[in-house]
């Protein structure tokens, strides 16, 4: 039998200390971003997940030149924390050019602006020592079906990775599917469309999936299963682990906060195929509770980390000779009564 995973854990700059919603003015400060990654050791963090513009911000306005400067000086700033940075996504949500979609809008100079912003993010990723770009296509798709034309969206957006592929030969694509929100139906919801995707595009073996756990429930789809499923295809280059609340909003809620069985077997699965053990991060992508006061607000961070490891115990002490016998004889009420005394810690 292998030896266990030791694992290494990874958060985006953007799960500390924000205090504000889209219904409410702030509730706690911001805190400083270039304060934020003296943060990440203390609390059991290696992997730094970025944005383009967390690297560079403002980096529309900025010459190619000086885009490289400032990525070069958080390649350093990396190193001197001891950090690894895990991927580096285009911003391609929040910019003028990007309403209507970008890689899908229906104006041919937003989309060249979308290409122009994904090779930007490329070249950051490689200044600052990462092999991956995730693209989290979230407004590529429609509020009503008739708007765009969606075999031409989906083309583009195969065109698109291919591009990329192009552009460098060593960068991987990381596709992070979602159903909804902000659109209000994605081109990419889930990860089954990610995979093929992937093995649509001219080399596959450098496009994978990252799979968040809200997202798949969201998409009234198990974590787990999206997971196994990625994993059953050699595509799951990362999570993004956190939890939901019903059918709702994106929450990103502590991992385990709201069902701990689907979290542990989200961990279950992710251990018994050897998840980790070529490098991969698991990351988290965690939002302080929005009354939680104080600067920074670093908590949720820490207790869903320690909830993942809590879990990990959980799965390597399950009695797998038992769970066989269970399912060889099919006695899946035995088998849930033992998992559920296996969780709360009853013999």
């Amino acid at each position: 039998m292998s030896s266990p995973i030791n694992y290494r854990f990874s958060f985006g700059p953007w799960n500390i200390s924000e205090g504000a919603d889209p219904f409410g003015v702030e509730v706690r400060p911001v805190f400083p971003h270039e304060e934020k990654f003296a943060l990440y050791r203390p609390l059991g963090f290696e992997g730094v997940q970025f944005h383009d513009d967390d690297v560079v911000p403002g980096l529309d306005g900025l010459t190619p030149d000086q885009i490289m400067k400032k990525a070069g000086e958080i390649k350093t700033m990396l190193a001197n924390q001891g950090l690894t940075p895990e991927f580096v996504a285009p911003r391609l949500w929040f910019a003028e050019q990007t309403v209507d979609g970008a890689y899908t809008s229906n104006s041919a100079s937003d989309r060249a602006y979308a290409w122009d912003r994904t090779k930007k993010c490329i070249d950051i990723a490689l200044a600052i020592g990462s092999k991956a770009t995730v693209l989290w296509l979230a407004r590529e798709g429609t509020y009503i079906r008739e708007a765009k034309d969606a075999r031409l969206a989906y083309n583009r957006i195969l065109e698109t990775v291919n591009s990329m592929l192009d552009y460098d030969k060593e960068i991987e694509v990381w596709i992070e599917p979602k159903p909804n929100e902000p659109t209000d139906q994605a081109y990419m919801p889930t990860i089954g469309h990610a995979v093929a995707l992937s093995f649509a595009s001219k080399d596959h073996t450098r496009v994978k999936g990252l799979i968040e756990s809200a997202h798949a429930l969201l998409a009234g789809l198990d974590p787990s299963d999206e997971m196994a499923f990625a994993l059953a295809h050699d595509k799951l280059a990362s999570v993004h682990l956190n939890d939901q609340n019903g059918l709702k909003y994106d929450q990103d809620k502590n991992f385990g906060g709201a069902n701990l069985r689907a979290g542990f077997n989200q961990v279950r699965v992710l251990e018994e195929a050897g998840y980790g053990s070529h490098g991969e991060f698991i990351g988290l992508d965690v939002k302080a509770i929005r009354t939680q006061r104080g600067c920074p607000v670093t908590d949720h961070l820490k207790n869903s980390r320690e909830i993942f490891l809590h879990l990990v115990d959980k799965s390597r002490s399950l009695d797998s000779k038992l769970v066989a016998q269970y399912r060889d004889a099919r006695d899946y009420e035995a088998l849930e009564l033992y998992v559920l005394k296996h969780l709360m810690g009853l013999k």
